[in-house]
């Protein structure tokens, strides 16, 4: 390996670069951020790099990687290219079970030995301007990047110019200048190559490739120090959407999301929630001291709708020309988030509950119900509706209105907790919605309130037997002792099987 030193004295990575990457990331930096990787994370071609036991979300991110050659201090954006002496692959492995354990810092999560492969060779920038360059990524022989320099949001001699108002860039350090889109999970067995060249430059030079093979590690982490936590988020960030990480579980290689079918909304939590009014279960939250879960202002779009699934989030920020021309178009947040919700999810949208403009129109709403999604929910208005009101999925919003994106909102981001009509929205929280309009539970207690609200609304239905036959209400309902003991003798010389599947 070829990096201009033995080691470098600073390793220094750029946190978001490549459009194609913020672009997944819902988010677009207007100016540059870094962290620091340890020189002991450092490795060559061919090496292996292990997977720690009890994790799950180890991720590689193919990088182009600079190498200082003349110590720059305070050096203009122009000037910056010229102390740049080589340009070589890196992998920039992250593990992001550990994400939350250093709140940004990165030096558990990205610090690990093995963590920073880089070469085999670095090229001499003599002659090669800094938008020549190229670097793809390869996972098990398969091409999972590609992307070029000119494209990128911070130039490597801005960089250059930013890191030398702070600290003197000495000759030998490397900075890692970001990744592209394409980035993802790796397995133990998988390999994973990075390879950069200037394709277009004279004999089209190259690095060769980088390449790296993940291990399965044995030894736990103590209880010494921060331990893994992963959850459904994790999972969608680190495999590079809902859409890659679903295709991951359909092939075996990934951990469905809690919020899945498979997760807490089970076949006999559906079967329990089936002949419940959205009513009774907002009895059983406010019990439990949840009274402010309802989604306010909102009425379906089909008189007899009912929804019920898990909730992919989306958020609006009031509009701001400025905001919106950098955040408004393209695969702007609102379009991420209908192409990529899954089957039995429900989009929940934050409008702020401003209903004088659209949230969802007849295209967008037409891709959820293609893609599977339970239902779309907004504290907004719908473009389109007559068209939207012609299709299956069921909506609920706060009515028409004909305007289109860019009148009172930004589309912001998704996956995020938000605030929908009053009520606090998380990703995988459950929503439920009938005609009385749509509450959210909490998905720990979603078992017991299923439970009890399927036991009640059984009890109220035998209560209503006896109030058409002339029974008058009170002391019946609510149920006195006498008449409890005497629902109890009726219902349990049958066993009432409604409830199982």
């Amino acid at each position: 390996m070829t990096i201009g030193i033995e080691t470098p004295g600073k390793i220094i990575a750029v946190h978001l670069n490549y459009p194609s990457r913020a672009a997944q990331r819902g988010r677009t930096p207007a100016q540059p951020s870094y962290f620091f990787k340890p020189a002991s994370s450092l490795a060559p071609t061919g090496s292996t790099i292990e997977r720690p036991a009890g994790t799950e979300l180890l991720a590689f991110e193919g990088e182009i990687a600079i190498v200082i050659g003349a110590p720059a201090k305070r050096v203009s954006p122009e000037d910056g290219w010229a102390h740049v002496a080589r340009v070589t692959a890196a992998n920039d492995f992250g593990l992001y079970d550990l994400r939350a354990a250093d709140k940004g810092s990165n030096v558990r999560n990205k610090g690990g030995d093995g963590y920073t492969p880089i070469g085999p060779v670095a090229i001499p920038t003599d002659g090669i301007g800094e938008d020549a360059w190229r670097v793809r990524t390869w996972v098990n022989g398969e091409l999972v990047q590609d992307d070029t320099s000119d494209t990128l949001l911070f130039p490597f001699g801005r960089l250059v110019a930013d890191l030398s108002q702070h600290l003197t860039l000495e000759t030998g350090d490397v900075i890692l200048t970001g990744t592209p889109a394409g980035s993802s999970v790796v397995l133990p067995g998988d390999v994973v190559e990075v390879e950069v060249d200037a394709p277009d430059a004279p004999g089209s030079p190259t690095t060769g490739r980088l390449v790296t093979t993940v291990t399965q590690g044995e030894t736990p982490f103590g209880d010494f120090g921060a331990k893994p936590n992963v959850d459904d988020l994790q999972r969608i960030e680190a495999w590079g959407s809902e859409a890659e990480h679903a295709n991951a579980v359909a092939a075996g290689r990934a951990t469905p999301l809690e919020g899945a079918p498979d997760g807490p909304l089970s076949t006999e939590i559906r079967e329990q929630l089936s002949g419940v009014a959205v009513a009774t279960v907002s009895a059983a939250l406010r019990k439990r001291g949840y009274v402010d879960i309802f989604i306010d202002g909102v009425h379906p779009n089909h008189e007899d709708d009912r929804i019920l699934g898990t909730a992919k989030t989306l958020r609006f920020i009031p509009f701001r020309p400025d905001l919106f021309q950098s955040y408004g178009g393209g695969f702007n947040a609102q379009k991420r988030a209908f192409d990529t919700v899954n089957p039995g999810e429900i989009l929940v949208v934050e409008a702020r509950g401003v209903r004088d403009t659209g949230t969802v129109g007849d295209v967008l709403a037409l891709r959820a119900q293609v893609r599977g999604a339970a239902g779309i929910v907004t504290d907004g208005g719908v473009r389109d509706f007559a068209a939207v009101q012609e299709f299956d999925i069921p909506v609920f919003s706060q009515g028409a209105h004909p305007s289109v994106l860019g009148r009172r909102h930004v589309p912001w981001e998704t996956d995020v907790t938000i605030g929908c009509g009053g009520a606090a929205v998380q990703p995988g929280d459950i929503i439920f919605g009938d005609h009385d309009g749509v509450i959210v539970i909490p998905p720990h207690l979603l078992a017991e309130v299923a439970a009890e609200a399927a036991a009640q609304e059984r009890a109220d239905a035998w209560i209503a037997e006896q109030v058409a036959q002339g029974a008058p209400v009170d002391g019946l309902f609510p149920m006195n002792a006498e008449w409890r003991a005497r629902y109890e003798a009726e219902t349990t010389a049958e066993p009432d099987t409604s409830a199982t599947p």
